[in-house]
């Protein structure tokens, strides 16, 4: 495939996607994944999108993809992700759980658990953890966004009523100076009161996040307890996470 076709569908597919991994480009344009990193690095020098670890996004930082597109991204590592946060839970534990579909999908990697209390401002959790008799799941007022989230002052106050042994934090990128960056400011102060009000910060991140830019900056990745990703983070991540002593748990 000649180059200029390349490029065009390359940026069809980001497009389409929202993400895409530089593997699945390389299938999809049938060349090596050198020449689709050239391609890549090519199109992100003109602003055409933008790089990631591992892949490409559309070249926003002021909108998130489509929360039916955000389901199908990365969705093997998510599932990872989640189990190994589930695995660090103990029954009879209280939590905090985000907006978000990696956070999806450890209250799904949750069920299997006993006598959870769970305070959530995303319906899909809620609708998820609600069939077990044996938790007890608490769901903020609100604002109820067309992906299920929950935001505003009221979702805030509710929040800040509680303390509970572990907040499990979502997020829509991470700078390579550690900051933690989302696309809704309501959403962003709502996960702030989470992860002021938690024992212990675990933080869902698959490695396309990493480098991935938005608009607001919710604090940063030292403030977590644990870090749970699939690969390693660009090695400023991981210096960072070593001088404070954040556990890095890849999955």
């Amino acid at each position: 495939m000649a180059k200029q076709a390349r490029h065009e569908l390359i940026l069809k597919l980001v497009s389409d996607h929202g993400y895409i991994s530089n593997e699945e480009l390389a299938n999809r344009c049938q060349v090596t994944p050198q020449t689709i990193r050239r391609d890549l690095n090519e199109l992100a020098d003109n602003q055409q999108i933008s790089r990631h670890h591992g892949g490409a996004a559309t070249n926003t930082s002021i909108s998130n993809a489509a929360y039916s597109e955000r389901r199908s991204m990365q969705h093997d590592q998510k599932e990872r992700i989640a189990k190994a946060i589930a695995d660090q839970i103990p029954n009879f534990s209280s939590l905090f759980i985000n907006i978000g579909t990696t956070t999806e999908a450890v209250a799904q990697s949750l069920l299997n658990h006993t006598g959870l209390q769970v305070i959530t401002n995303n319906l899909n959790v809620a609708n998820i953890l609600s069939n077990k008799e044996d938790f007890d799941v608490l769901i903020a007022g609100g604002t109820v966004r067309k992906d299920g989230g929950i935001v505003g002052q009221g979702t805030e106050d509710f929040i800040n009523q509680f303390k509970v042994d572990f907040g499990i934090v979502g997020i829509s990128g991470i700078d390579e100076d550690g900051s933690l960056l989302d696309y809704d400011y309501r959403e962003v102060r709502v996960s702030q009161a989470i992860i002021k009000n938690s024992r212990q910060v675990l933080l869902a991140a698959d490695h396309t996040k990493f480098g991935r830019n938005a608009t607001i900056r919710l604090g940063n990745i030292v403030e977590a307890h644990q870090v749970f990703t699939d690969q390693q983070p660009p090695i400023e991540i991981q210096q960072r996470l070593e001088e404070h002593q954040v556990q890095l748990t890849l999955c």
